[in-house]
């Protein structure tokens, strides 16, 4: 007997945002371990994580129209296959050059999920902000993992199982999803194969317009915050956190892990209130909390910080469910792809600016006051939202089979 198919997507879609923030976050732990073996300053080992970041998001917009065009669950297979042999590569390599292009290569399968997997959840989802919420918490969970596990293989073994062993993991489960999907388990249909009632053309562009804005302002504030968090609270607090890297892991870690749980709260939310309503609240929550880190050293950066993430998370199920409200559904991933090319590969410049930043002025002052900006302008921007009542809603035909 087959598992239903519409349980597989929900199923591996999650495990895949698991894996995709968890093989990013490695790094900037890890890094913590190169500047001694190396002896190279953390602003220079940092920009080696440059081409990862800007690939991650550039090369998400191809994917999303591959996975329109031909098949979700193999594109997912790819991902699965691809991220986990490019975090091997990474794990073996000896120079700087090498790291460089091994995070590059996890950059690009890596971009795979977030067009591919969200649209394919989408097409089968029941309840959308649930399935979103839940897939949601699995991306938070693989964001704490990521810092978590680094430390863990530093200190227990090296810095370069840090990569290995969670990519031999990342592989074995792309052959078993190919297993299913040969097996016919998973329904290999477009990504488009659903119809839905979708926003009037002039409430779509006004929707994207705005969330473009919101998705790069929110792509920004979390790769600054993200990749630098363990640094943060090593300069901040680590006089408290004893020797080692899990300390500072641990940290990072239980933000990012409590954090998660938000979402399913936030697709709760999505599924039955005003979703420009849950949007701005989320986003407005965000700015003091900007505010404070900026100045804190003290343990009190710890709650402060968690807020942001916790308002971040909890929005987003309501902005994927905007997302999907104002873009075709036959061009879904293609659509989610310009998302995460905005998001991803735009906000890639966070890495060249808390680079350049801690260079300067050795902290991370600066880069929060900048951060603050963002988040206030996102706040401005989501207020342009169409209201529900304001959409010409259509329907859109089921295609045939």
């Amino acid at each position: 007997m087959s598992v239903p198919s519409s349980r597989l997507p929900l199923v591996f879609s999650s495990i895949g945002h698991t894996y995709s923030h968890l093989f990013m976050l490695l790094y900037p732990t890890v890094i913590l371990a190169l500047e001694d073996e190396w002896d190279l300053a953390y602003g220079k080992l940092m920009l080696l994580f440059l081409p990862a970041s800007i690939l991650f998001g550039v090369c998400a917009l191809p994917a999303g129209w591959i996975g329109d065009r031909w098949s979700a669950p193999k594109m997912m297979v790819i991902y699965f296959i691809g991220t986990g042999a490019a975090s091997v590569v990474t794990g073996l390599v000896d120079t700087p050059l090498g790291i460089a292009v091994g995070l590059g290569l996890i950059g690009v399968f890596g971009s795979i999920y977030h067009p591919v997997g969200i649209a394919w959840l989408v097409r089968d989802a029941g309840s959308r902000g649930k399935a979103l919420g839940i897939s949601g918490f699995f991306g938070g969970v693989g964001v704490a993992s990521g810092p978590l596990l680094a430390g863990i293989f530093i200190d227990l073994m090296s810095w370069r199982y840090a990569f290995i062993i969670p990519g031999i993991v990342c592989c074995a489960t792309g052959f078993v999803l190919w297993y299913c999907v040969g097996r016919g388990f998973v329904r290999d249909a477009n990504a488009g194969s659903v119809g839905r009632a979708e926003a009037g053309k002039s409430e779509m562009l006004r929707g994207a317009i705005v969330l473009a804005i919101t998705v790069i302002a929110s792509g920004l504030i979390y790769q600054a915050i993200s990749n630098n968090l363990p640094k943060l609270f090593d300069q901040r607090i680590g006089h408290m956190l004893g020797e080692g890297t899990f300390g500072v892991g641990a940290l990072a870690g239980a933000i990012f892990i409590l954090s998660s749980l938000a979402q399913l709260l936030g697709g709760w939310v999505a599924d039955r209130y005003n979703l420009k309503l849950v949007y701005v609240v989320g986003w407005a929550i965000q700015v003091p909390m900007l505010v404070f880190v900026a100045y804190l050293h003290s343990l009190f950066i710890w709650p402060a910080v968690l807020m942001i993430f916790v308002a971040s998370s909890a929005s987003l199920p309501a902005e994927n469910s905007l997302f999907a409200r104002y873009s075709p559904p036959q061009w879904r991933a293609t659509a989610y792809g310009v998302k995460f090319l905005l998001a991803l590969g735009v906000s890639a410049a966070a890495v060249p600016l808390a680079s350049y930043i801690h260079l300067e002025t050795g902290g991370f002052y600066w880069m929060f006051v900048v951060l603050t900006v963002f988040a206030v302008l996102a706040v401005a921007a989501t207020l342009f939202l169409p209201n529900p009542g304001d959409e010409d809603m259509v329907p859109v035909p089921e295609p045939a089979e």
